[in-house]
């Protein structure tokens, strides 16, 4: 992982949150002076960012003083304890608006908290704030919310990739050394890509959804974002509820890299960039994968079909009482959305549980499956048209080309920092099999 920090930098860039809970249980800070270090640079950083849509520094400090007071009664609720984390905006906490990104639901302040939220309060985190959701997470840029777009700390012209924006930009620029963010078809991947941290969409039903806003219930995800593996398996464990285990290497590790083009054209420098951080750090036990070719434009196909519908019945009401209040391009997408009949639907499920099938045999041969996480870097604010290689390309569609397969198919995926490509960051994703959370995180975090 890179050591330069983005031109946009605050406190927390890296810092690792193991060395902030040692120093909290040392008695060397306190969790009050690191919620204030978070408030303070968002205060510096968040005019120019938009990351945060919602901060509230009697209640962030008030969690903090409490953190402080439970370490003074030799209470220990483990490593988050005292550590400011933010939410995104499509995740309810009872004491933070919560809009989801959304006119619709602009000053809503939900009756409770989202399980995950539930769960970090439990571990004594601090919650500072709320970080901004392209509208109800239905936009892999970043740039269409009630909140207007977050911007990329290391270029402020330009997008932070959606949904997750807010949450990445936060980490990224280090206003907080954590966050949570959801995933549909790269919603995590993307922007923790294109903001250079780490991003990680767990198996599908890793993080209990309760409480989360839906997109599309058979693809949504919840998963953490940090500056590096470690941190990310700390904030997993607590929102999946039980222990992260240890996982014990048996064997070389064989990986597999997803011939290029397999889902879409990718820039020619980021796919050398990343290649060449691949090979460094698998070496020998890296080779190309060329079975998902023949599958690739089915599982777009049908991730679309389910996704689409989906969307549909959750805004189906506020699309006939008042569609006035999305954004036009949501608007849009919802538009084409209604156009899913019932027999596409069941087709798309059927089709759905082929390609886990399919997946699965793939990983009898396979540790892992690795390829960028996003096959450009971030564009300018509002572009909807990039030029890759000879080829112009649907910013949105490019951006979503090399993460959306493994939300079908439910697999973990984690985008990890590979570099720079013309000053911007890149992101490699490696994608484990069913279920192989722990595994991934341990072998990951050893790179």
């Amino acid at each position: 992982m890179s050591l330069v920090k983005p031109v946009h930098a605050g406190y927390f860039c890296g810092q690792s949150v193991t060395a902030l809970a040692e120093r909290l249980r040392a008695g060397g800070l306190t969790s009050v002076e690191l919620t204030q270090a978070a408030l303070d640079t968002i205060a510096r950083l968040n005019p120019t960012l938009n990351a945060f849509v919602e901060v509230d520094a009697p209640v962030a400090l008030a969690q903090a003083r409490k953190a402080d007071a439970l370490f003074a009664q030799g209470q220990d609720l483990g490593p988050l304890q005292g550590i400011p984390v933010a939410v995104k905006d499509n995740i309810d906490t009872i004491d933070y608006i919560t809009t989801y990104g959304s006119a619709h639901f602009q000053g809503h302040r939900p009756g409770r908290d989202a399980l995950c939220v539930q769960r970090l309060r439990e571990a004594g985190a601090v919650i500072v704030g709320k970080t901004l959701t392209h509208e109800f997470a239905y936009g892999p840029t970043g740039d269409r919310s009630l909140h207007g777009a977050a911007r990329n700390p290391w270029d402020e012209r330009c997008i932070t990739g959606g949904s997750s924006a807010g949450s990445a930009a936060a980490v990224a620029s280090g206003m907080v050394p954590l966050a949570l963010g959801t995933d549909t078809g790269g919603s995590i991947r993307i922007p923790a890509a294109l903001c250079g941290v780490v991003g990680f969409k767990p198996s599908f039903g890793g993080v209990p959804l309760e409480g989360v806003f839906p997109l599309s219930s058979s693809l949504d995800h919840v998963g953490p974002i940090a500056s590096n593996v470690a941190d990310a398996r700390l904030l997993y464990g607590v929102i999946a509820g039980r222990a992260v285990a240890a996982a014990h290497r048996v064997r070389p590790l064989r990986v597999g890299w997803i011939s290029t083009g397999t889902f879409g054209p990718v820039d020619a420098e980021v796919d050398r960039q990343v290649r060449q951080v691949a090979r460094q750090w698998f070496g020998d036990g890296l080779q190309e994968v060329v079975e998902l070719a023949p599958l690739a434009a089915a599982m777009k196909d049908t991730l679309l079909t389910l996704q689409r519908a989906e969307a549909y019945d959750v805004h189906a009401e506020r699309m006939h009482e008042a569609p006035q209040l999305f954004d036009p391009e949501v608007r849009e997408r919802l538009v084409l959305s209604q156009e899913v009949r019932g027999w596409q639907y069941i087709r798309a499920q059927a089709a759905q549980a082929l390609f886990k099938t399919e997946m699965a045999r793939l990983f009898e041969r396979y540790d892992y499956l690795v390829s960028p996480s996003v096959p450009i870097t971030a564009t300018a604010v509002d572009a909807r048209e990039v030029r890759v290689g000879e080829q112009e390309t649907d910013v949105r569609a490019a951006v979503l080309s090399h993460t959306s397969a493994w939300n079908l198919t439910g697999l973990p995926a984690i985008s990890l920092p590979a570099g720079q490509v013309r000053g911007l960051p890149v992101g490699l994703q490696v994608i484990g099999a069913i279920g192989e959370d722990d595994r991934l995180l341990q072998e990951m975090g050893r790179l």
